[in-house]
């Protein structure tokens, strides 16, 4: 009994030691030791498009100095997990994709969503039912039906369906998609139609309530996995084209008492529910009338948020969204939507479409972002097509009488993050010295740091990337954003 009592505290004792191993392993510190710096750069006026430039080595240097401009980064501080970043997969986006012809077919599938040789894409959002950047207005169930026995999505089928999974197939087979309504049907408003605003009607709340899990189960039958979904595209927006306006008291209402008990009872409360998809503006209002009632915050995972609040003359509210983060920080901040408006086949090479995107992303993820989704990845050579000339910029643009593909900045500015920060990285401290310089890092899964710098001046500004008591000297040339992958 005493052999085997003794053999048992072995065992416990060995058990032990593995595991305070384990611990002490996770919680070694950042070392530098035989690791380089790859650096990519993607820069205006030259043919630098995401290009491997130089590879740069670490040297002792325990204090920089104050005349000197550094990047700091400090791995030992950790914040938020990235979920992804990606596009939407529109109407627009589908209908001008199957215009070109196979191999730019291809080549646009590779471009966005190879790991390799492209930029990685691993997000995506769509719409339930028409919006803007569709052909036209549709709905998938026939008028006065509350009961949603006629509801089909055989619209989506010629070109949305197909389209969104050859898109997943090309990002390797997984694609964290998410859906939102621009309205629901007109005879559920009190408008009686489906554009210029109006609200739901409450007598339609649990119809258009089943009408999210009949989309969901919908999509899900023809293979194509719905990770979460939003309760309304820019619910404060009267707008031309399909929209639904809900207070903040009236979208908290919905969810508590319609939309998140219908989730739970269908057996979809894994289904990632996110909130507010408008402006940074009205940001903090929104997210603090819902979330901090609880009978409706327990069914919402995030707040979603576009950066359009500039047009009335606000400028980008980044401080909404990091206010936000800190005072609800169990809950998620993710982007679901930007591009430039007002399309001018002019000014698809003009170098600023690249830099609002990349100030938006750095600023976004710094503030506690784990989700960045751009708008359309790709229209055709009159922005569109919009079914009420709402023509807007993509990253991609498709000249569908010659089959050409047009790659704005826009596109490389988003694959300097895409390509480098992968789903489950960590963002880490990561801060310039300079204001002439913006910056955000994060650690990969495999270890690898990816530190994002950009530089919007005229200047060529000489740095030194600086981790913990070493640095490594470069330079950030005008107009250039680059990713330093630490390997």
């Amino acid at each position: 009994m005493k052999k085997q009592f003794t053999v048992a505290c072995f065992t416990l004792i060995a058990a032990s030691l593995l595991v305070t191993g384990a611990a002490n392993a996770q919680k070694a510190p950042f070392s530098l030791k035989n690791k380089t710096v790859k650096v990519y750069v993607t820069q205006k006026g030259t043919d630098k498009r995401i290009t491997a430039t130089e590879t740069l080595h670490f040297e002792a240097k325990p204090q920089p100095v104050e005349t000197e401009v550094a990047v700091f980064v400090d791995p030992s501080k950790s914040f938020q997990t990235m979920l992804g970043i990606g596009g939407a997969l529109t109407d627009a986006s589908a209908e001008t994709f199957y215009k070109l012809p196979k191999d730019k077919q291809k080549e646009f599938l590779t471009a966005y969503y190879s790991k390799d040789k492209g930029i990685g894409y691993t997000l995506g959002r769509t719409h339930i039912q028409s919006c803007d950047f569709s052909s036209g207005s549709y709905s998938y169930v026939k008028d006065n039906d509350v009961s949603l026995k006629t509801f089909d999505i055989s619209h989506d089928k010629k070109y949305r369906i197909p389209f969104i999974k050859e898109v997943t197939a090309a990002a390797g087979g997984k694609l964290t998609l998410f859906a939102t309504p621009w309205s629901p049907p007109g005879w559920m408003k009190t408008n009686g139609d489906v554009l210029h605003g109006g609200k739901l009607l409450p007598k339609y709340d649990q119809s258009w309530a089943n009408f999210y899990v009949k989309f969901i189960r919908a999509y899900e039958k023809v293979g194509i996995p719905i990770w979460g979904l939003s309760v309304q595209n820019e619910p404060m927006a009267t707008q031309t084209w399909e929209s639904c306006l809900y207070t903040a008291e009236d979208e908290r209402d919905f969810i508590k008492n319609f939309l998140g008990p219908t989730l739970y009872k269908e057996g979809m409360a894994s289904k990632k529910l996110i909130i507010w998809d408008h402006n940074r503006d009205l940001l903090y209002q929104r997210a603090s009338t819902v979330l901090e009632d609880p009978a409706a915050a327990k069914y919402v995972w995030g707040i979603g948020f576009h950066w359009y609040e500039t047009w009335t003359g606000a400028g980008p509210n980044f401080e909404a969204t990091r206010l936000v983060h800190e005072a609800f920080p169990n809950k998620n901040l993710i982007f679901t939507e930007g591009c430039v408006e007002k399309f001018d086949a002019g000014k698809l090479d003009e170098w600023a479409l690249g830099e609002r995107y990349g100030t938006s992303m750095i600023n976004d993820f710094n503030a506690g972002t784990v989700g960045w989704t751009d708008w359309n990845v790709l229209l055709d050579e009159k922005g569109g097509p919009n079914h009420v000339g709402n023509y807007c910029f993509a990253p991609v643009h498709a000249d569908t009488k010659t089959g050409a593909l047009t790659y704005t900045s826009s596109y490389y500015y988003i694959g300097q993050f895409s390509k480098f920060i992968k789903p489950g990285a960590k963002r880490i401290a990561s801060v310039a010295s300079r204001d002439k310089l913006s910056t955000t890092a994060y650690i990969n899964p495999d270890g690898k740091i990816a530190v994002v710098v950009m530089n919007k001046t005229d200047e060529k500004i000489d740095y030194v990337l600086w981790i913990k008591g070493k640095a490594a000297k470069t330079s950030s040339e005008p107009h250039s954003i680059a990713t330093l992958i630490v390997e």
